[in-house]
C-alpha cells in the first residue's frame, strides 16, 4: 500500500466553508477522503492556493493530514478565469515545499482541471503515479448550461484532452461520468475507473424531525430545501417557480436556501431570484440563508419535507446523499450523476427537463400524498448506506496500488 500521497487543489481550500465562492461539494470530498486516508494509515498532504496571507502556510487538519498553501500570485481570492495563469507558479512552489520538507509523495492526485495541469507536471518533475478526478467536465457543463452563462472555454476543454490523456487514472465518481468522459472526450477506458464519494453516517443520519425543526427555526409549515452555491448552474430559478406553482394549501410550502453567490454571475444571479420572487408574489416564501458548517446541514435536511436539487448538471451530488441518509425526499433534475444518487420513485423523484410545471407536480405528489412521503424518506435511508468513505478509501487505496505497481 502507498504511504504518502498529495492531493492537489489549486483553485479552492478544503478547509474552506462549503456553499459560496468557488467552495462546494469538492471541497467537502477532499477534507473527508483527507481524514479517512489518514485513518487508514496514509499520510496525506493536500496543496493549496494561499488566498489570505495570514492562513499558516500549514495547518495540520488531523495526525498525518495537512493542508499547505502555497504561494501562486496575489494571496488573496481570484476569479477561476485568472488561474489557468498561477499554474506554473502554483506548481514551482508545490516542488519547492515538497524538496525543502523532504515529502516526496508516492502518489498524485489532482482535482478539478486546473490542478489536473499542475498535476502532469508533477508528474514529470517528480517521475510518480497520477490520479485525477475532475468533478465536473467543461464540455458536459456547455451541453445543460443556462442560455445566459458562458461557455467554458476552449482552454479548459483543451486542458481537460491533455489531462486525460496523461494521467494514469482518471477517477469518475458515478458510471455516468465514467460514460460522459467515454463519450465528449474519447477517453481510454482502461484508463478510467469508478468511485463515488462517501458520507459520514456518524454526522448524516436520521433524527428527531421536531427538534430539527425546533433547531433550524423552520417553523411547523411545508418546507422545501435546496443547499449549494447560488449560480445559474443550480436552476434555482426553477425551484422558485415551481413554489409559486404549487397546488394551495392551508399551510403553504417555504422555499429556504441555504447558500451564497459563486463564480462572476453569483451576485447577479442571487438579484435576480429575489426579484423572480418578487414577480411571482412569494417574496414571504423564499428565504436565503448564509452558508453553515457542513456538519450544521444535517439538521436542515432533517427537518426539511423535500430536497430539491433541479441542476441543470451535477457530475455527483453530496447534497442528494447526505440529505437521503438523513431521510429527506430528494425531488432533483435526471442529469449527470443524480440517477445514480437517486433511486426514482424509490427514494426520491427525478425530473427531466427543466419546467417548473414538472417539478411542481413531483413537490405536490410528495407534500398530499403522506403515504408516498413516507415510503421515500424510508427508501433514501436505506439508498443512502450504499455510500461510506471507508467503502471510497478502499476503492482508491486500491486503485492507487495498481498504478503505483505498474
Amino acid at each position: 500500500m502507498i504511504a504518502r500521497v498529495a492531493y492537489l487543489s489549486l483553485h479552492s481550500c478544503p478547509l474552506m466553508q462549503p456553499g459560496s465562492g468557488d467552495a462546494g461539494g469538492m471541497n467537502v470530498y477532499i477534507k473527508e477522503l483527507g481524514l479517512a486516508m489518514a485513518a487508514r494509515g496514509v499520510d496525506v498532504s493536500v496543496f493549496t492556493r494561499r488566498t489570505d496571507e495570514f492562513t499558516p502556510e500549514v495547518v495540520e487538519v488531523s495526525s498525518s493530514f495537512r493542508v499547505v498553501h502555497v504561494e501562486a500570485g496575489p494571496p488573496e481570492p481570484l476569479p477561476v478565469r485568472d488561474l489557468p495563469g498561477l499554474v506554473g507558479e502554483f506548481t514551482e512552489s508545490t516542488l519547492a515545499w515538497i524538496d525543502q520538507n523532504d515529502h516526496r509523495p508516492d502518489l498524485i492526485h489532482s482535482h478539478y482541471w486546473l490542478s489536473g495541469w499542475s498535476g502532469v507536471l508533477l508528474k514529470e518533475k517528480l517521475n510518480v503515479p497520477l490520479a485525477n478526478s475532475f468533478h465536473t467536465l467543461g464540455r458536459v457543463k456547455d451541453l445543460t448550461r443556462h442560455p445566459e452563462t458562458a461557455s467554458e472555454g476552449v482552454i479548459r476543454t483543451l486542458t481537460e484532452e491533455e489531462v486525460i490523456a496523461r494521467s494514469d487514472c482518471v477517477v469518475a465518481s458515478t458510471p455516468y461520468e465514467f460514460e460522459d468522459l467515454l463519450e465528449h472526450y474519447s477517453a481510454d477506458p482502461a484508463a478510467l475507473c469508478t468511485s463515488p464519494p462517501g458520507i459520514r453516517h456518524d454526522i448524516f443520519g436520521p433524527g428527531d424531525r421536531i427538534e430539527a425543526r425546533r433547531w433550524t427555526g423552520l417553523g411547523e409549515g411545508p418546507v422545501i430545501l435546496f443547499v449549494g452555491r447560488i449560480q445559474p448552474l443550480k436552476g434555482i430559478d426553477t425551484a422558485i417557480e415551481a413554489l409559486a406553482r404549487l397546488r394551495p394549501s392551508a399551510s403553504p410550502a417555504q422555499l429556504v436556501i441555504i447558500g451564497g453567490p459563486s463564480g462572476s454571475s453569483g451576485e447577479a444571479e442571487v438579484i435576480r431570484l429575489r426579484q423572480l420572487a418578487a414577480h411571482l408574489e412569494i417574496v414571504d416564501r423564499v428565504h436565503f440563508v448564509s452558508p453553515v458548517p457542513h456538519e450544521q446541514l444535517a439538521s436542515f435536511y432533517r427537518a426539511a419535507d423535500i430536497v430539491i436539487m433541479p441542476s441543470r448538471s451535477e457530475t455527483f451530488g453530496l447534497v442528494a446523499a447526505e440529505a437521503q441518509s438523513c431521510g429527506a425526499p430528494v425531488i432533483a433534475s435526471n442529469v449527470g450523476g443524480l440517477p445514480y444518487i437517486i433511486e426514482d420513485g424509490k427514494s426520491g423523484l427525478l425530473v427531466t427537463g427543466h419546467d417548473p410545471n414538472d417539478y411542481a407536480a413531483a413537490i405536490d405528489a410528495i407534500l398530499h400524498d403522506p403515504q408516498l412521503a413516507e415510503l421515500l424518506r424510508r427508501g433514501a435511508l436505506k439508498n443512502a448506506k450504499r455510500f461510506s468513505w471507508e467503502a471510497t478509501v478502499s476503492r482508491l487505496l486500491e486503485l492507487y496500488d495498481g498504478i503505483s505497481g505498474r
